[in-house]
């Protein structure tokens, strides 16, 4: 069996068993505290890359001990008290639109709606930019107004803000938190989207712990780019433009990306231990991958990968 597959293993073994330990309140964990031993991450790629050539049982044994090693190093750090109680804001505290910040296993549930007006003069094109940690991003389809985004959760201060630029608007949706955890019992937050389809769109993720399931095929979206930590990411891209780009950085992620088969695709994945699986392309360099019409057809998707521990897939549809 590859060594990159076993490593693959360990570490989705650890991240579901931590997040099913902080379900059943056995352990308390602070994610933040793992992100600011990030450079971890490049000892164990390192180390893969130093012994999976060698393809030996000695090699392998000691990379999978080091890696055991490793894990048991973040996992001793996440139970260990934050030294910042706002690991993942940015330091942004004003405008505050809701405050539901109580603990997530007494509050009840609540629901929170967003919108902002559509004005096609101003809102040609629009840049979308959505943060927050343990949340589940969902999108439900169409509206008249710009944005519409509905809010089920027990923790978190949520504020949507606008501004204009000559014909682009941008538009900030963002959660800000003492404490957000990923609970499987319900008590993580949703959000649902709903965007208007006649402006161009372009995506920006930037999120911890968390989940993406966005299909994009009925908008004009011009790029999408996910900057993540331990997240599942699920996107649907259309072709309404002519080149739409995709970027995905990501820790320890699954991400799912559904292109269609009219569109020539060209994949660019630099992604040391991950995993990778691209049906229907053809691999032209050590890190580059094609559709077979991608240089024949006149809608193209570039897709980036960039990350270190996660498992990425691209599907024709």
């Amino acid at each position: 069996m590859r060594l990159d597959r076993i490593m693959w293993g360990i570490i989705l073994l650890f991240v579901g068993g931590v997040l099913l330990l902080e379900n059943f309140n056995v352990i308390e964990f602070h994610w933040g505290n793992v992100w600011r031993f990030w450079p971890v991450f490049l000892i164990i790629a390192g180390v893969n890359i130093l012994f999976n050539r060698k393809n030996s049982q000695v090699g392998m044994s000691v990379s999978i001990g080091i890696l055991v090693v490793m894990l048991g190093f973040l996992f001793y750090k996440g139970q260990q008290a934050p030294r910042e109680q706002h690991w993942f804001s940015d330091g942004i505290h004003g405008d505050i639109d809701v405050d539901i910040d109580e603990d997530a296993d007494t509050t009840p549930s609540r629901n929170i709606r967003f919108s902002e007006p559509f004005d096609i003069d101003s809102a040609k094109q629009v840049s979308l930019n959505i943060s927050g940690g343990g949340t589940s991003f969902g999108l439900e389809g169409e509206t008249d107004s710009l944005i519409a985004a509905e809010v089920n959760g027990r923790g978190g201060n949520y504020t949507l803000k606008k501004e204009i630029t000559d014909s682009t608007q941008t538009l900030t949706f963002k959660m800000q938190s003492k404490k957000t955890k990923w609970n499987m019992k319900g008590g993580g937050n949703e959000v649902r989207f709903k965007l208007n389809t006649i402006p161009v769109w372009d995506i920006n993720f930037n999120m911890g712990a968390g989940e993406v399931d966005f299909d994009l095929s009925p908008y004009k979206v011009r790029s999408i780019r996910f900057d993540g930590g331990a997240a599942a990411l699920d996107i649907k891209v259309g072709d309404l433009l002519p080149i739409t780009d995709v970027v995905v950085k990501t820790g320890v992620a699954n991400v799912v990306i559904s292109v269609p088969e009219e569109s020539g695709c060209r994949i660019k994945s630099k992604t040391g231990l991950s995993s990778q699986d691209f049906a229907g392309f053809t691999k032209i360099d050590d890190n580059v991958y094609e559709t077979p019409n991608y240089k024949t057809s006149t809608k193209k998707i570039f897709i980036n990968f960039d990350g270190g521990l996660s498992n990425f897939e691209v599907k024709r549809y």
